[in-house]
């Protein structure tokens, strides 16, 4: 009786441990820069989480040469093709006629570096060329370029350089905003202060308006804050002005003398007699 019972209980805990694997989402691979994770530059990982938000884009384009060349092209950003092959290819040509997949790039062979307004995206250690390029891997080479106002468009091929004996490659462009510098700000320095300062000017009339209003329970223009003071400005000013610009001391003589009655002389009583009625 107990070997059954033991058996079954072996049975269950494998089903169990089969279900839990099998429930367990798989996280897709993303980009992994060549060389060992110690000497990744810092540079090229910035620019992969730059490229981040077109990791869940699909494109595809399809190209026709003369009557023996007909190919479509699948392309993720820092994700695999078809992450059941885990296969790590994150760029794929497909023969329309034939079926056959070719792997250009894959995404655990990635380099990148960037422009003033560009970002170039390299996939490595794609399936060999066989007969050209001396049986070489394939290269895929992206070229994203800075378009405003748009996540992502215009995938097409440009060219395959498979004519030399070595560094043959794939050329591709797109367009992207991710690959736009950061746009500068229109205001000066200049500007920012006058609107701060523009502001604060609005909060302390605002502010201090109601405070009087509401608080002190002020009337007419004593609602103004420091209405008195304000009243006074222009006294203030002058006084500070006569402080600051004149330079003689303030109790010196005056350089001007008045005319005094000493200087008068004496008047003559008979000044209007000539006037009054005879």
């Amino acid at each position: 009786m107990s070997s059954p019972c033991h058996t079954s209980a072996v049975l269950v805990v494998f089903m169990a441990l089969a279900v839990g694997v099998a429930a367990e989402p798989s996280k897709d691979k993303s980009c992994d820069v060549i060389g060992d994770e110690s000497s990744e530059s810092q540079m090229e990982k910035a620019l992969l989480k730059k490229l981040e938000p077109l990791s869940q884009m699909r494109f595809n384009t399809t190209v026709e040469i003369g009557t023996t060349e007909n190919y479509t092209y699948h392309f993720r950003v820092c994700r695999e093709v078809n992450s059941s092959l885990h296969d790590f290819a994150g760029l794929v040509q497909i023969d329309r006629k034939s079926g056959k997949t070719t792997v250009i790039g894959r995404i655990n062979e990635t380099q990148v570096f960037n422009g003033s307004d560009w970002i170039m995206l390299v996939y490595k250690g794609g399936d060999s060329y066989g007969r050209h390029c001396s049986g070489e891997k394939r290269r895929a080479v992206i070229m994203i370029s800075c378009k405003r106002g748009v996540t992502a468009s215009s995938f097409s091929i440009i060219s395959e350089e498979r004519e030399k004996e070595q560094e043959c490659f794939y050329l591709f462009e797109m367009d992207s905003s991710v690959a736009c510098p950061a746009e500068d700000s229109h205001l000066s320095v200049g500007s920012i202060l006058l609107i701060t300062f523009a502001s604060l000017i609005a909060v302390y009339i605002i502010g201090g308006f109601l405070f009087q209003r509401l608080v002190v329970g002020a009337k007419g223009m004593e609602q103004f804050p420091h209405f008195a003071f304000w009243q006074d400005l222009g006294n203030l000013v002058a006084d500070g002005c006569d402080f600051v610009c004149r330079s003689k001391p303030r109790n010196a003589p005056a350089a001007y003398r008045g005319v005094g009655d000493d200087q008068l002389g004496e008047e003559s009583e008979e000044r209007d007699d000539h006037l009054l009625p005879m």
